[in-house]
């Protein structure tokens, strides 16, 4: 079996990726691995006192996201097509290019909103970022409004 991962980040165009990556999936018969990295810093605010930590916001930041995962896995299962999934923190490209090793990937799946030049200098790609670093095939999925 095919062993695609995706990488999502719960942004406005998560539902587009979704539906791009279960065509996909149902095509070459794989199963997704979905993955969601959380940045280190969710419970860090700068104010008065300087950084504090709160762990209750990350607490409960992380209880959502896994909630949201939970939600995109039932919804890829609902269409036939084998699903896990894995949150975790750090730093998005090095935890994804470790995570399709681990699952002997056969492709990452990701989106591209077309945005380029300008935007990437100053914000850089995650999409961008894989395809130069990964051995395993990056399938980016056009995404537009």
């Amino acid at each position: 079996m095919i062993n695609i991962i995706l990488p999502v980040d719960f942004g406005d165009k998560t539902e587009q990726l979704v539906d791009g990556a279960i065509k996909f999936a149902k095509e070459v018969n794989g199963r997704i691995n979905l993955i969601h990295v959380a940045p280190t810093d969710i419970g860090f605010a700068i104010g008065d006192m300087g950084f504090q930590y709160f762990p209750e916001v990350e607490e409960n930041e992380i209880r959502e996201e896994l909630v949201q995962l939970n939600k995109l896995e039932q919804r890829i299962v609902s269409h036939y097509i084998e699903c896990e999934h894995l949150l975790k923190q750090g730093i998005a490209k090095d935890i994804i290019l470790d995570y399709a090793s681990s699952k002997n990937a056969n492709y990452i799946v990701m989106g591209s909103h077309g945005r380029s030049g300008i935007y990437d200098v100053f914000v850089g790609s995650l999409t961008k970022s894989l395809t130069k670093s990964s051995t395993v095939p990056v399938l980016v999925i056009p995404i537009h409004e």
